[in-house]
């Protein structure tokens, strides 16, 4: 096994490359009309783990995706699946992948039966075998009993398995979702993960997932964490959140937020930073014993406290200094969201 590790402000950006790991991606680069979308991002997937790459809208996961399943050529750097390079051999690299869209991809006027035969077809099978795998992945998502019936009749949930078995007729060692659980309720997310589970541990599937919900972050067995671009945290969630220790303390300031976290920051020697939404922020030990001095030593200027164990937002904000959600696209995300849970209902 060999490592390397290369540091951008303090956050490591490649990770093991080990001999044994299904999916290489090194120093991976691209750019839109001169925006960089990629800044030379390089980590390794290993066999049979849920590996999450995680990010806000524009931080590059989509276009990582892209590439991985052979949708864009990246503008340098590799990435590599099973042996195949994505710019070099996309054909053979095809064959070693399952794909789940973010966009959903059935026919909803053909049956679960028929979606599943035209995807085998595509995909050179036929006859008895073909039918054989299409039972198969019916029983094994869940939908043998309504085979026959027309995908429009199905839920959100019933769809999203519809998917998932379509990508994995033709028997791939990798699976990329791209914001799998897009529009789904609660306990479909539940039973889908539930899914993905069974999937790395009993069928040895490796699994990628792009998300921007950090409870689903939570679920994954490692993460790549990325910011406009650029890789700025890996491994697993609790290596993650163990790094930055303590509790995570939130102040809001009555009047001059920058100011409080100077005079903070001089009084206890900690690191206080303020946040996209003018509130103080700032890490330290037994934070419950800490709010009531820092409270008495600032009588009047701080309004209100909040004291909590690390998240992965807290990893993301002490990697890049900012929310991993402004308040704008936090608030458009919101709207999005429920414009499309209303279409469903």
């Amino acid at each position: 096994m060999t490592t390397g590790t290369t540091s951008l402000d303090g956050a490591v950006v490649e990770f093991t490359h080990a001999r044994s790991s299904v999916i290489r991606v090194e120093n991976l680069q691209h750019s839109y009309d001169g925006r960089a979308a990629l800044k030379g991002v390089s980590f390794g997937v290993y066999p049979a783990e849920i590996f999450g790459l995680l990010g806000p809208n524009g931080s590059g996961k989509t276009t990582m995706f892209r590439i991985l399943s052979t949708l864009m050529l990246p503008m340098g750097g590799r990435a590599v699946i099973n042996g195949c390079d994505a710019a070099s051999n996309p054909a053979g690299l095809r064959k070693q992948i399952g794909v789940v869209f973010q966009a959903p991809s059935i026919d909803v006027k053909l049956s679960a039966r028929e979606n599943l035969r035209h995807v085998g077809h595509l995909y050179g099978m036929s006859g008895s075998a073909l039918d054989k795998r299409v039972d198969e992945m019916l029983y094994r998502v869940a939908l043998f009993d309504r085979a026959n019936d027309r995908a429009e009749t199905f839920s959100g949930g019933m769809q999203r398995r519809l998917e998932l078995a379509k990508g994995l007729l033709h028997h791939p060692s990798v699976l990329l979702l791209d914001e799998p659980t897009t529009g789904l309720d609660p306990g479909a997310r539940r039973d889908l993960w539930q899914y993905l589970a069974i999937l790395r541990d009993e069928e040895r599937v490796t699994v990628i997932v792009t998300t921007h919900l950090m409870e689903e972050a939570e679920r994954c067995d490692r993460l790549a964490i990325l910011s406009e671009g650029q890789l700025v945290a890996l491994g697993t969630p609790t290596e993650l959140k163990n790094e930055i220790g303590g509790d995570v303390l939130l102040l809001e300031a009555r009047k001059n937020p920058e100011e409080l976290a100077v005079r903070i920051s001089q009084r206890y020697g900690v690191e206080a930073t303020v946040l996209d939404d003018g509130k103080v922020r700032l890490e330290r030990d037994q934070g419950h014993r800490f709010v009531t001095d820092v409270v008495e030593a600032f009588p009047g200027e701080i309004q209100s406290v909040s004291v909590s164990k690390p998240t992965l937002e807290d990893v993301f904000i002490n990697r890049t200094g900012h929310r991993f959600w402004t308040e704008e696209q936090k608030g458009a995300e919101e709207k999005v969201s429920g414009k499309k849970k209303s279409k469903k209902h």
